[in-house]
């Protein structure tokens, strides 16, 4: 069994060929209920999917195709509003790529977001996990006398596959 550990709140553990997500719900249900919210089969059937497509950052329209395969009754209008509260009480980030559409990803407990690459041909997006401003968020505090509490950067290019 390899278990593999997203931010505190989930782990997914792959034996063989099947994952099973241990999510801690019950966080979420207190935070939804903090918000006046209840822990829906269909929120938890939105929540699954972005769990399991973690780092593909999907659109609410992906998630739609992917949730109404366990949740045949969901309606996109509900895939809407609950991303926006998902994002509202800090479980994902809500990322524009540029692309016209927006993208979800679980929110993580970093000192900083990671930076994203984003091919501008055929839209695939690279996380980068280091953080290569440190240098420069010193210098911009100190130059500016800003207290900086978070950065987001996108670089827009060709990868790879789409260069050759």
């Amino acid at each position: 069994m390899t278990i593999f550990s997203i931010n505190n709140r989930i782990k997914i553990y792959k034996v063989k060929d099947a994952v099973l997500l241990s999510f801690e719900y019950e966080v979420l249900k207190k935070k939804l209920k903090e918000k006046g919210f209840k822990m829906t089969p269909q929120r938890k059937s939105i929540i699954d999917v972005i769990v399991t497509n973690q780092g593909n950052h999907l659109s609410a329209e992906e998630i739609y195709e992917l949730v109404k395969n366990s949740c045949s009754n969901i309606g996109l209008a509900t895939i809407y509003r609950t991303l926006q509260i998902l994002d509202d009480i800090g479980v994902i980030y809500k990322n524009n790529f540029d692309d016209g559409k927006s993208r979800y990803e679980l929110y993580q407990d970093e000192d900083h977001q990671h930076h994203h690459l984003i091919c501008i041909k055929c839209s695939r997006v690279v996380e980068v996990e280091e953080d290569l401003l440190e240098q420069l968020e010193d210098e911009v505090e100190r130059k500016y006398d800003f207290f900086i509490l978070n950065h987001k950067l996108k670089f827009f290019g060709y990868c790879n596959q789409c260069r050759e």
